[in-house]
Parts: structure tokens; sequence; C-alpha cells
């Protein structure tokens, strides 16, 4: 991977540009991961974490809308015009959020090689779990250039 993992603060924004937020990320990008919940799976969004405090919200704030399922602890926050996945108040951890990587300024999800994917179908919340599963690792290897 070529990016810095200590990232700390950063910019990030819709596609549309029309929210754009700074996020302190609460260990760079060394928490990104994926999940296997019914959600996750169709939305395929890589996230990196930050503590509720961590995000601020610089413009737009009238453009997000959120959705909620199930036992509607999970927000999950996305431009209301675009439709792109910006942040999520985490079910796994109310007092986190998950931030969409493709979102924050520079980055991408295919600058990860390996992201740990949890299983979220089984979530920790609704079984005697200690914490979220590994449920396996999503790898991008680049071809070579044309």
């Amino acid at each position: 991977m070529g990016v810095d993992m200590d990232i700390g603060e950063i910019d990030g924004a819709c596609h549309c540009g029309r929210v754009r937020f700074r996020v302190k990320l609460t260990d760079g990008l060394r928490t990104a991961r994926r999940c296997t919940c019914s959600y996750c799976r169709m939305r395929g969004a890589v996230a990196v974490s930050a503590d509720l405090s961590g995000i601020t919200i610089l413009a737009g704030e009238d453009a997000i809308a959120t959705y909620q399922f199930n036992t509607m602890t999970a927000k999950h926050h996305f431009c209301r015009h675009c439709g792109i996945y910006t942040h999520h108040q985490r079910r796994s951890n109310p007092q986190q959020y998950g931030v969409n990587v493709a979102c924050l300024e520079g980055l991408s999800p295919f600058d990860f090689t390996e992201v740990p994917v949890l299983d979220g179908v089984h979530h920790p919340r609704d079984m005697a779990a200690s914490g979220p599963r590994l449920a396996g690792y999503l790898r991008f290897e680049p071809a070579g250039q044309p």
C-alpha cells in the first residue's frame, strides 16, 4: 500500500461535492475494513474509524440524508443529491463513525492491498460474541500497466 497509514485529519466530500467534511481518524488508515451485513454487502465501501466528535461537516449538512434499518442503531449518512455514502454511526460501536475511504481526499479503496472483512451477518450484538468476527479478506492486486 502506498498511502500514509498515519493520516490523522483529512478532508472528504461526496461525489457532487455538496457534502464536505473534515475527519480526525482514530488510528489512521489501520482501521480500514468491510462488513458482510446485507447493507454493507450492497454498498461495497471500505470504511475507517473516527470518534463521534471526530467529524466536522464543512458544507452541505442540509444535503445529508440518513438511512436506518433492522435494529435502527446504525445511522447510514449519504448525500441526498448524488447518493454517495459518506459515513455511518456504527452499530458495533455507536460511539464511532465508519467513514467511506473513497470520499477522503486523495484516497481510494484500491490503495489497500488487503482489507479485513468483518462478519456482519452474525453481528456480535445479536450473539454471545465478545467482538466482531473476521469473515475473511478482500484483496486488490493491480494489473500491469497496458
